[in-house]
């Protein structure tokens, strides 16, 4: 049922960008375009259900640049496509390896993987006359993460994501410094979760771990942008 909701909220955003911008391609006196580079703080809010071992999952920050392109279909109405790729290291906590004759609450180092998050929102932008300076929005949508470059570290044999679907929800403004360059800050939290499997045969022969892992990181970010 939530994701019915949030797909027609993001449709409906679409078809009032679509039948405003009908009423204003006559006329358009505003830049379609916008692009901006950003440095974000990726900060993960995660928690796992671990089988065989149980205990729950860390997942580290990290600070990565991003690059992001918006289209507007009207001065209010924008979607944006954003762009860029985290490397993170992941252990369990508190896990219970007494079976293979390990201790009772042992944090088990999984190595580390890169998400590329491709993520697109359906905006609304607020005070959008050319005599604003301060001009902020509001945005939600969807976003797909690919796993890849795992590195499973020095104690289990491997560790497998799969790719999944998420949504988006993100609040920002620009800060117009001339008539095309801005200064952009901007939050998003993105809600998502993946299967995760972790082959430790090399611990106790067919050991293999299975976790459902939510991550639903906030993405913290401020950059610069120019509008075409």
């Amino acid at each position: 049922m939530k994701r019915i909701i949030f797909a027609l909220l993001v449709m409906s955003f679409f078809n009032i960008g679509f039948s405003q911008e009908k009423a204003e391609s006559k006329s358009a006196d505003f830049s379609r375009w916008k692009v901006r580079i950003r440095g974000i703080g990726v900060v993960p809010n995660e928690s796992a259900s671990i089988g065989t071992i149980g205990g729950d999952v860390n997942i580290s920050n990290a600070l990565v640049p991003e690059l992001d392109f918006t289209y507007y279909f009207t001065k209010n109405i924008a979607a944006e496509l954003i762009l860029g790729t985290t490397q993170h290291d992941v252990n369990t906590v508190g896990s219970d390896i007494s079976a293979i004759g390990g201790p009772t609450n042992y944090n088990v180092d999984l190595g580390s993987v890169r998400l590329l998050p491709p993520t697109l929102t359906v905006q609304y932008h607020f005070n959008q006359s050319n005599e604003n300076v301060f001009k902020p929005y509001i945005g939600a949508g969807v976003n797909y993460t690919i796993f890849y470059d795992v590195k499973a570290g020095d104690v289990v044999k491997d560790v497998s994501y799969d790719n999944a679907f998420g949504y988006a929800a993100q609040a920002g403004f620009d800060l117009m410094v001339t008539d095309k360059f801005f200064i952009n800050a901007d939050v998003k939290r993105l809600f998502l979760k993946t299967d995760v499997t972790v082959d430790a045969s090399n611990l106790a022969p067919g050991l293999n771990i299975p976790a459902e892992v939510d991550i639903d990181p906030w993405i913290i970010g401020m950059g610069v942008g120019m509008k075409f």
